[in-house]
C-alpha cells in the first residue's frame, strides 16, 4: 500500500474514530497531494507524495516558529501534534552517518573535489534520498564535506 492509499485509508479510520486533529491533518496533506496531481495533470509517485509531506511538516515547523514569537502555547501544541501525525508516513529518516556515506559515494562518484562542483553531486545524491531525508539535510553535509 502506497503512502496516498495509507492517508485516504487512516482518513475514513480518523472519522470513525471521531479522531478530529488526525482527520483534518490527513485531509490537509491529502489535500496538498490532488492540488499537486491537478497542476500537474498526473498522478504522483510514491517519491513525490513524501517530499509534499516533507513540505506540510516544514509548514508546520514555520508555524510553530510564528506561534512562539506571537506566545500562542495551543497553536504551538497543535502544529507540533500534526508534525508527529505526518511524520508517521514518512520512511525511517537516514542517520547522520548514513548520509554522509551517501554524499562521499556522490562526491567521488561525481568526481567533486571543490563546493563549487556541488551541483553536480547534489544531481546524483537527491535521487537516493528517497523522501529519507531533506534535500537541506543533505546539503549541508555535501557542502561540510567539500569544504574539508
Amino acid at each position: 500500500m502506497d503512502t496516498r492509499q495509507r492517508l485516504e485509508s487512516d482518513v475514513k479510520d480518523a472519522m470513525r474514530a471521531k479522531d478530529v486533529l488526525r482527520k483534518r491533518t490527513l485531509r490537509m496533506a491529502l489535500s496538498s497531494i490532488r492540488l499537486a496531481e491537478i497542476e500537474n495533470r498526473a498522478a504522483l509517485d510514491e517519491q513525490a507524495t513524501l517530499a509534499l509531506l516533507h513540505k506540510e511538516i516544514k509548514s508546520r515547523q514555520e508555524s510553530i516558529a510564528d506561534a512562539e514569537r506571537a506566545g500562542r502555547p495551543d497553536l504551538i501544541e497543535e502544529s507540533q501534534a500534526e508534525i508527529t501525525i505526518l511524520e508517521t508516513y514518512l520512511p525511517e529518516q537516514f542517520s547522520e552517518q548514513e548520509l554522509e556515506a551517501l554524499a562521499r559515494q556522490a562526491i567521488d562518484q561525481a568526481g567533486a573535489t571543490s563546493p563549487k562542483e556541488m551541483g553536480q553531486v547534489m544531481k546524483i545524491l537527491m535521487p537516493q534520498l528517497e523522501g529519507r531525508a531533506t534535500g537541506n539535510d543533505a546539503s549541508q553535509v555535501v557542502r561540510r564535506l567539500l569544504a574539508e
